[in-house]
């Protein structure tokens, strides 16, 4: 099975340069492989090469289609550079805006996409084992930890002494410890 694109044999008597590009394909592959060092975008290139051709008015004429086509090849292949370097800029642009250095070193506000599914696994883990406690313990643990009233006012709420809900959200603690440790 040949690289050649599936349309080069009825169209190669059209233009000269599409046949031109056919005979050097090959040639092609390794001008922009030597030049790229990556063969899949020597391969891309050598497609986009193709397509840049086949995109030509009918009827254009090269007065040196050897060196047109090199011309065309070279093209691409900055065309290629400047995109990757504007992308590479573009993307040290956003890093600058959206992270942090501390000395020297790239500091970022996000977990790694593993402690992050381990984070929400522990805190799915938490919400139920907080579901599953007594009620009474359940309530004073949510409104002193949760929603962040204090001892006294979690007492207020719940018509306890302050002493009943330190107790109970000791016991909550240590069942959630308990729980959560493996």
């Amino acid at each position: 099975m040949t690289n050649t694109p599936p349309e080069s044999n009825d169209h190669a008597g059209e233009d000269p340069l599409v046949g031109l590009y056919l005979a050097r394909r090959e040639t092609m592959l390794r001008f922009f492989a030597a030049r790229v060092e990556s063969r899949a975008t020597a391969e891309d290139l050598v497609q986009e090469l193709y397509l840049k051709i086949k995109a030509r008015p009918p009827g254009a004429e090269a007065e040196n289609p050897t060196a047109l086509l090199y011309r065309i090849a070279l093209n691409l292949m900055l065309d290629r550079s400047r995109g990757a370097v504007r992308g590479a800029r573009r993307e040290a642009e956003w890093s600058q805006l959206t992270r942090s250095r501390l000395a020297g070193e790239e500091v970022t506000d996000e977990a790694a996409p593993d402690e992050a599914a381990a984070s929400r696994e522990r805190l799915r883990q938490l919400v139920a084992a907080v579901s599953e406690l007594p009620p009474q313990m359940q309530r004073a643990f949510r409104l002193h930890k949760l929603e962040g009233l204090s001892q006294a006012q979690t007492a207020a709420v719940m018509g306890l002494s302050v002493k009943s809900v330190e107790k109970h959200i000791s016991a909550a603690l240590k069942n959630l410890t308990g729980r959560l440790r493996t």
